[in-house]
C-alpha cells in the first residue's frame, strides 16, 4: 500500500494550526504523571492527527505520545504503523520561544521510512522519505537538502537547551573544535539535515516519538541515528517506549566513538 505522503504533510501544517490558535493567547499548563508539561495544544494537535491519520489510512495503528498506553501485548504485532508526537518541545513551547515541532513517522518492520517534522511558530517543514531524499519547504517549493559531509572543523554541535549534562560536555571537549547551539525539539535533527549542524549527541531519556520523524529526515539527507553500539535507533522492539542513549551525525565517518569513550 503506497502512502499519500503530501496528505501526511498536509495533515501535519493543519495541527501547527490549531496549536498556533492556542499559542497565541493565555493557556492552562497542567502535568503528566513523569511531570512534563502538558496544554490545550498537545491534545488538539494529537485528535487532529490521529483522526487525519485514520481517515487516510485506517488500516494501519497509530501511536502518539498523548496515546501511548497500547500494550506491548499488541503493539509486539505492528510490522507497519503511524508513530506521532503532536507537539515536541512542550517546554518551548510554554516559554513561548518557537522551538517546538508536529512530529509524524511512518515505521515499518522497527524502522522510520517517511517523516515529517514541522514547526508551526518559525514556519519551517521538512520531511524525508526514505530511499527518495530529504527537503524543506521554501514557499510553493520543496527543495531537497542534504547533510555536510565531510564535516570538517569546527564542528557545529547541536546541543539541548533544556538537557546539557556532564555526558554531553565531556563529549564535545574531546571533539575538538566546536561551535555550539542550544535548540529545543526535533528540530537540532533538522539543522543537521540541512548541513547547518553537524552533530547531536543525547545521553538520558528521549520516547521514540521523540525521533522517530526526523530521524528519518536525518538519514534521508545522508545522515545518521546511531546508538552508542553503532546501530541505527530502531522502533517498537521493545516493551518500553524509551530510546537508549545515541548520537545524530550528519557524517557517519567522523571519529564519534572517539568522543563518546575517551
Amino acid at each position: 500500500m503506497s502512502i499519500d505522503h503530501r496528505a501526511v504533510v498536509d495533515i501535519a501544517i493543519a495541527a501547527g494550526v490549531a496549536i498556533m490558535e492556542i499559542y497565541s493567547r493565555d493557556f492552562a499548563v497542567e502535568h503528566k504523571d513523569d511531570r512534563s508539561p502538558l496544554t490545550a495544544a498537545d491534545l488538539a494537535s494529537h485528535h487532529l492527527i490521529v483522526d487525519g491519520l485514520r481517515r487516510l489510512t485506517p488500516e494501519l495503528p497509530v501511536l502518539s505520545e498523548e496515546s501511548a498506553s497500547i500494550a506491548w501485548e499488541e503493539r509486539r504485532t505492528w510490522t507497519r504503523y503511524w508513530l506521532v508526537d503532536p507537539l515536541d518541545g512542550t517546554r518551548e513551547f510554554v516559554k513561548k520561544n518557537g522551538e517546538f515541532t508536529v512530529n509524524i513517522a511512518l515505521i515499518e518492520n522497527g524502522e522510520t521510512v517517511f517523516g515529517v517534522v514541522y514547526a508551526p511558530a518559525l514556519e519551517e517543514l521538512h520531511y524525508g522519505i526514505r530511499g527518495v531524499g530529504a527537503f524543506v519547504r521554501d514557499g510553493d517549493e520543496d527543495v531537497p537538502i542534504l547533510s555536510r559531509k565531510p564535516a570538517s572543523p569546527p564542528l557545529r554541535v547541536a546541543a539541548s537547551r533544556s538537557h546539557l549534562d556532564e555526558r554531553t560536555a565531556a563529549a564535545m571537549r574531546r571533539m575538538g573544535e566546536v561551535e555550539s547551539q542550544g535548540l529545543g525539539s526535533s528540530l537540532k535533527f533538522c539543522r543537521i539535515a540541512e548541513g547547518r549542524m553537524d552533530v547531536y549527541p543525547r545521553f538520558g531519556p528521549t520516547s521514540e516519538w521523540d525521533t522517530a520523524a526526523a530521524q528519518c529526515v536525518l538519514e534521508a539527507a545522508g545522515g545518521a541515528v546511531l546508538t552508542l553500539d553503532g546501530q541505527p535507533l530502531r522502533y517498537n522492539h521493545k516493551e518500553s517506549l524509551l530510546n537508549p542513549d545515541f548520537i545524530a551525525l550528519g557524517d557517519a565517518g567522523l571519529p564519534w566513538r572517539d568522543w563518546l569513550h575517551g
